[in-house]
């Protein structure tokens, strides 16, 4: 037998764990390790006098055991209430508040130590426990049902990685108004009032799927299988990289579909504003969206290191997300947590789990960059969902989502006149809608565009986002040298924005500065690998005019988008330049098949900086065969 001359045991296992450690350990260090050092103690007092050992204490955790159950949650019961009692003394962001875990199970003994299911069941009951909660076994429960003055909620029987068998878990509740009783193991809501019965299933639904989503995301003890470095498309950065996988949404409501796209959104633009980071686009991440996580997958297509995945959960006034932070290279598990939050802590909370990943990642920031990173530009939780919702509209890019993006985002100002987000993205609405045809008055839409631009950096002139918009409308209109001035400020501002750089890149290309042009489109390729459309036809571009037509071709058959008119162009050039022209008026056809009005004329329009370079198109595309 594999286990042969070990000792074996049934024991009570506790497993203790504090909540948010790497955030404490980030914000100040010194105080957090005081702070865990004197909590500790606290434990090993409390469970010496309860008769119980401290068999490990690693970091923030704690394993110990008990030969009685009883005396593993009368002991579980008073570290709580200590610790409630102590951190009522400290300010909100210094509580040290921990997750309790308590198992009744085999384990084998060996020098003093314990291993086994057992332990592993305490581990993960403590990850099911609220903070300064404590949750046990139905094995565990079984043996103190009427001994304590204590009540229980049944959480049912969860699947827990690793183990045969789902456990029965059981929430316990210290208030005194829950003694003797046990909720959840009936289904029979009694002489309750509809309120408190809907009240209830909201909670229940919370914590179910929570339970649910946290055992699926967040499996802390299994490995798994590494990315191999030689396998990656690319060359992994000596920054520390990371692919924000799209969070879950294991809301009811599919419709909060866009409240979980822009959890992510939004730790994607605050990694992006670190140098010291290398952080996939959002783009390329969202390719990912609805597709089975294989982290090694991700790694090796994405050529990064580490990679962040997790689940939101919204139920009325609430919130439950959980994250994890994996190291694709070991395949471990870097960091892991669980959030439980109202909805209005939701901008707090975004800020906590981008503070843990750059702790975990050894990231430091200086204090200037921490007001960057961190800076918000609304508080108003109406404002930013209806931005949020608008963003999903927006992006979706046909008439009637532009419509719908337009009002939600002018809806989103009138909560909050000073949100500069809300003004950046009404204003790309109104640019979009002259691309689609849309606009009554392209004049007029182009103006209220660089108006709303303006007025968003007057609000927030650390927005990257504003600059990056107002160096579009400045090159829309030939500005060339103001319109480099606000890229540049932009990718200075977000080092990590893919879009930004395509844009300055566009910018360029369109000025007839190709190398510089190339050198911007490379950097915002390598950030978002599987790219927009756009980014493939200007480099095809700045190829074309270096004459390297061969390459031209190569980079313009990358784009997917069979009706883009603009690449189709291109591609009509390089073949008429290649001498092949039965290609060539294959594309011109083509041309006029999605618009039979076009007219070289057209080609007047586009935002070239000289003149010599719209005759050389004008005059190539002519000899492909398309009309003047």
């Amino acid at each position: 037998m594999a286990d042969e001359g070990f000792k074996r045991k049934l024991t009570a296992i506790l497993s203790a764990d504090a909540v948010g450690y790497s955030r404490l350990m980030a914000e100040d260090e010194t105080a957090t390790v005081k702070t865990i050092a004197s909590y500790r103690a606290i434990m090993a007092t409390l469970i010496k006098q309860h008769r119980g050992r401290v068999v490990d204490s690693p970091g923030d955790n704690l394993l110990a055991e008990f030969s009685s159950v009883v005396d593993a949650v009368q002991c579980a019961v008073a570290v709580q209430n200590e610790f409630q009692t102590r951190n009522a003394e400290l300010a909100e962001n210094r509580r040290m508040e921990f997750r309790i875990g308590i198992n009744l199970g085999d384990v084998i003994d060996e020098e003093d130590r314990i291993y086994g299911d057992g332990v592993n069941v305490a581990a993960r009951l403590e990850a099911m426990a609220d903070p300064g909660g404590v949750c046990v076994s139905k094995t565990a429960f079984d043996q103190i049902e009427t001994k304590l003055p204590l009540g229980y909620e049944y959480l049912g029987e969860q699947p827990v990685k690793n183990i045969p068998k789902p456990v029965g878990a059981y929430r316990v509740l210290m208030k005194p108004d829950a003694v003797g009783k046990v909720i959840g193991e009936k289904r029979f809501l009694g002489k309750i009032s509809r309120r408190t019965a809907m009240a209830a299933i909201i909670v229940l639904i919370l914590v179910a799927g929570g339970l649910i989503s946290w055992n699926i995301y967040l499996h802390q003890s299994k490995r798994i299988e590494p990315a191999s470095i030689e396998k990656m498309a690319f060359p992994l950065p000596e920054k520390p990289s990371i692919a924000v996988l799209p969070f879950v949404n294991m809301s009811e409501d599919p419709k909060q579909e866009y409240f979980s796209d822009g959890l992510t959104v939004d730790i994607i633009t605050a990694l992006s504003k670190i140098p010291d980071l290398f952080v996939i686009a959002r783009n390329s991440a969202f390719t990912y969206k609805e597709k089975p996580v294989n982290v090694k997958q991700v790694a090796e297509e994405m050529g990064i290191r580490y990679v962040l995945e997790g689940s939101v959960r919204r139920a009325e006034e609430r919130v439950r997300i959980t994250a994890q932070l994996i190291d694709a290279l070991k395949g471990d598990y870097l960091w892991a947590e669980r959030y439980d939050r109202a909805l209005e802590g939701i901008f707090g909370l975004q800020d906590e789990i981008t503070m843990n990943i750059l702790t975990a990642l050894q990231v430091k920031l200086t204090e200037g960059e921490k007001m960057r990173v961190f800076a918000r530009s609304t508080d108003n939780l109406m404002a930013y969902q209806k931005w949020q919702k608008g963003r999903m509209h927006l992006l979706r890019l046909n008439s009637d989502d532009i419509a719908v993006a337009k009002k939600l985002f002018e809806e989103s100002i009138a909560s909050d006149p000073n949100y500069s987000s809300a003004y950046v993205d009404l204003a790309w609405a109104h640019l979009f809608s002259i691309h689609l045809g849309m606009s009554r008055s392209p004049k007029e839409s182009l103006g209220q565009a660089a108006q709303l631009a303006q007025e968003a950096i007057s609000l927030d002139d650390t927005s990257s986002h504003a600059h990056g918009l107002l160096g579009v409308i400045f090159a829309v209109k030939k500005q060339f040298e103001e319109a480099i001035a606000q890229g540049e400020k932009a990718v200075a501002l977000s080092p990590n924005d893919s879009l930004a750089k395509a844009v300055l890149g566009r910018t360029l290309g369109y000025a007839g500065r190709y190398e510089e042009a190339l050198s911007w489109l490379e950097k915002a390729i390598r950030l978002d690998p599987i790219p927009l459309d756009w980014y493939f036809t200007m480099v095809g571009h700045c190829y074309l005019y270096m004459g390297r037509l061969e390459e031209a071709l190569e980079e313009l058959k990358k784009n997917r988008n069979q009706d883009d008119i603009t690449n189709r162009l291109r591609l009509a050039a390089v073949y008429s330049l290649l001498g092949r022209e039965e290609d060539a008026r294959a594309e011109a056809a083509e041309v006029l098949r999605l618009n039979p009005k076009f007219s070289l004329k057209s080609i007047a329009r586009w935002p070239y900086k000289n003149r010599a370079d719209i005759d050389f198109m004008m005059t190539v595309l002519s000899n492909a065969g398309l009309p003047e």
